[in-house]
């Protein structure tokens, strides 16, 4: 039984609605991803998720789950995760593949292949860096003036 001293020493349970809710905010200027800058917006498609057509954006990308169509973030980098699987054209600014592609890429400043990423199709970039173990099967086109022109536009 509750006696009167108990009462008064324990606070009342606030009830469940005059909780505040929890606000995530995502592409906030505090909370960057991808390790952009904080002024710079991003994006995530997870490891479940799978997309057939065509993905545009004005922000950072990254990857984790499967996509089949073109993908084009021109002046914005793509992160290809370690789960993820493209069948896809992608032009982007800078493109870093840990996970599989299969398509052709092209981006204007650089594009990074890490030691467990994969690449079957033709790069076209300015700078290029390929990891002992990453696995590469087509052309690579290296143009340096893409990076001067990219800074001109």
């Amino acid at each position: 039984m509750w006696t009167k001293q108990q009462t008064q020493t324990e606070p009342p349970a606030a009830p469940p609605q005059a909780a505040k809710p929890s606000v995530v905010a995502f592409n906030s200027p505090s909370t960057p991803a991808l390790g952009s800058s904080p002024a710079r917006g991003s994006a995530r498609l997870g490891s479940s998720l799978q997309i057939k057509g065509q993905i545009t954006g004005t922000e950072d990308l990254q990857i984790d789950g499967k996509v089949d169509g073109p993908i084009s973030l021109r002046g914005h980098e793509l992160t290809v995760g370690s789960t993820a699987q493209l069948t896809s054209e992608i032009h982007a600014r800078q493109v870093i593949v840990f996970g599989k592609v299969v398509g052709n890429v092209h981006a204007r400043d650089r594009v990074d292949v890490k030691s467990d990423g994969s690449v079957i199709g033709d790069i076209s970039t300015a700078r290029i860096s390929i990891e002992d173990g990453a696995q590469f099967k087509g052309r690579i086109e290296i143009d340096p003036t893409k990076t001067q022109n990219a800074a001109a536009d």
